[in-house]
């Protein structure tokens, strides 16, 4: 099996986060990866890169361990209510996405969140409340209850 060495432009679950250096299989990284713009090739150009990436990452990541323990007990106060089209039977047109999520939070008085930062068990398709996941740093996560209601 071939191998290949990629610097992380994003961050992917169970991989890294930008501006890590990881080697992965080489279809994972040539049909995945790659065309989706997650990584690039390591190369040296690219290692200069590697830099500024770390740089960005750092001035977006809360900065330390207390802060993220705070902003968790804020979002976990929190009432979060996502409007959603649904049908009969509370049956939604369409899905629940964490974007949409990450908008209730703000708009319920809450700090910004990342999309990514937020995972949803499995798709959310019904009216009523929801368990998720909020990965505020990468040793800090928060269980958030959100309320899906008809809009």
């Amino acid at each position: 099996m071939s191998t290949m060495k990629l610097i992380l432009t994003q961050e992917v679950t169970g991989l890294g986060t930008s501006g890590d250096t990881v080697e992965v299989k080489g279809g994972y990284g040539r049909n995945y990866l790659l065309p989706r713009g997650l990584a690039i090739k390591a190369t040296r150009g690219a290692e200069k890169q590697v830099e500024s990436l770390r740089r960005a990452r750092a001035a977006r990541e809360v900065a330390s361990h207390e802060e993220a323990q705070a902003l968790a007990g804020r979002i976990t106060g929190l009432t979060v209510r996502v409007p959603a089209r649904a049908g009969e039977g509370g049956r939604l047109f369409g899905r629940v996405t964490p974007a949409d999520v990450a908008a209730a939070v703000t708009a319920a008085g809450g700090p910004e969140l990342d999309r990514r930062r937020i995972d949803l068990p499995s798709t959310i398709k019904t009216t009523g409340e929801h368990t998720i996941t909020v990965r505020v740093h990468p040793e800090v996560s928060t269980q958030l209850t959100i309320e899906v209601v008809p809009s």
